[in-house]
């Protein structure tokens, strides 16, 4: 379903990279501008309370990860240092979210319906934590010959789960949505980690 939604809004952008590519815009400035725009978004408005400019902010900057793409491909310039920058540079975008709620839960304006902020600071720092080391073991194991694209929770799962929770929770006034997107991404992380790794040693062994 993910790879429809992605299909989809990758015709969507076509226009708009077309018209950077005349200007002479390149794929890693989109690049880097993306992941500028996610940071901010989720540094600055959501510790201030602010999740759904945070979420939309967050929204419009996380197209560019569709728009290099396309872009590269349309130049026919795609690369390994082209991979190598966009995968990087969504490592930080992606501690920006958590990070983000992470500062909004110890800070002045947090809201919660289960359990204390406090609680949601843990379980925002595991999600952050789960989220790199979900990637680091997949980027490891390549590193080494192997495959682990395996789990239940990938980043585009992970990332449009923790919006659309966030960005309801800002419309609706519902803390505890974003409350149990951390739980589920949480868990989740935790369970892709553990599952990736089974299939790296299982690979291993039979090398």
């Amino acid at each position: 379903m993910l790879q429809r939604f992605r299909d989809f809004w990758t015709k969507v952008v076509s226009g708009p990279a077309d018209l950077l590519l005349k200007v002479g815009v390149t794929p890693d400035q989109v690049t880097f501008v993306g992941t500028l725009g996610v940071v901010v978004g989720a540094l600055w408005f959501f510790p201030r309370g602010e999740l759904g400019w945070g979420v939309a902010v967050i929204t419009a900057f996380v197209f560019s990860d569709l728009m290099d793409g396309y872009m590269a491909r349309k130049i026919g310039h795609p690369s390994n240092w082209g991979a190598f920058l966009d995968s990087s540079m969504d490592r930080f975008g992606d501690a920006a979210i958590f990070g983000g709620l992470l500062l909004y839960y110890v800070g002045p304006h947090a809201e919660t319906t289960l359990g204390t902020p406090m609680l949601y600071v843990y379980v925002s720092l595991a999600c952050l934590v789960f989220g790199s080391v979900t990637s680091y073991v997949r980027a490891r194991a390549e590193s080494l010959g192997m495959t682990a694209k395996v789990g239940i929770a990938e980043r585009a799962e992970r990332l449009v789960l923790i919006l659309v929770a966030t960005g309801f929770n800002a419309i609706f006034n519902l803390p505890i949505l974003t409350e149990v997107a951390l739980w589920l991404l949480a868990a989740a992380s935790g369970v892709t980690v553990i599952q990736r790794m089974i299939v790296v040693r299982k690979q291993a062994l039979s090398a």
